[in-house]
């Protein structure tokens, strides 16, 4: 996997809640030096990630990077999002994915601008990458970006690509312990969609507790629930985004 987003790091690594990596002298200094390597990729990237950042300001856009789990309804979501949303606003998607273009070609199918990155063996996006495809677009209108990230809740969460606002999708088939378990991409996030709502009557899940686990992550989440397969709840999520034609790009 990827040392350089902490995927390599095993000096907090536990089993059966004891210690499983014995810290002589050799592996102190070699955590030393995959931390600083660490420290370094992501300044780089903090710096690029500011760089885009005034860049989508620059055109006007309002900028979302969407994570989640492999099978949330990420893509989904943002085919039903696009479907509305682009009936009168300009939108553009960046999409993340280790292999093929599949994601891409759904979204294509909806009638907006795609650029597609394949990562190989790495694990997320990163501000490069997003630099190096926006620069594909052919024209660049104000109204949103959208880059749907690598399934991944570990890794995306440290890379800062430039975005105004971080989504992080959970699925009603997941469990309402997800945001517990990955804090930290959680915790990263602005706004938390709760998609399959459609299939809460067959399901053992909990929505109060589920959001109860993610306020102890992030008290200032603001939640969606909504169903990608019916609509429901979708409305809400598509006029929040509206609302922000209005608002300062911040």
């Amino acid at each position: 996997m990827c040392s350089t987003c902490g995927c390599g790091n095993t000096e907090e690594l536990l089993i059966d809640g004891k210690t499983a990596i014995a810290k002589d002298h050799h592996h102190e200094e070699f955590q030393s030096k995959v931390v600083s390597l660490e420290k370094d990729i992501l300044s780089k990237n903090d710096h690029q990630a500011h760089h885009n950042r005034e860049h989508f300001d620059s055109h006007g856009l309002i900028s979302f990077n969407l994570v989640s789990s492999p099978g949330s309804g990420k893509t989904t979501i943002l085919e039903k999002t696009l479907q509305e949303l682009g009936r009168e606003n300009n939108c553009y998607v960046i999409e993340g994915d280790q292999q093929t273009d599949l994601d891409a070609e759904r979204i294509k199918a909806t009638g907006t601008s795609v650029v597609q990155i394949n990562t190989g063996k790495a694990c997320h996006l990163d501000a490069e990458m997003i630099h190096k495809a926006f620069h594909r677009f052919e024209k660049i209108d104000p109204g949103f970006l959208f880059i749907e990230n690598v399934g991944n809740l570990v890794c995306p969460a440290l890379f800062d690509l430039g975005e105004h606002s971080r989504v992080v999708i959970m699925s009603v088939t997941e469990g309402e312990d997800k945001p517990l378990k990955y804090p930290d991409m959680f915790s990263s996030a602005d706004v938390c969609l709760i998609n399959k709502i459609d299939l809460l009557p067959y399901l053992k899940f909990d929505m109060d507790i589920a959001m109860r686990n993610v306020l102890r992550t992030n008290s200032k989440m603001k939640f969606f629930e909504v169903s990608a397969e019916s609509g429901e709840g979708l409305d809400n999520w598509i006029a929040s985004l509206k609302d922000k034609i209005s608002e300062p790009i911040t």
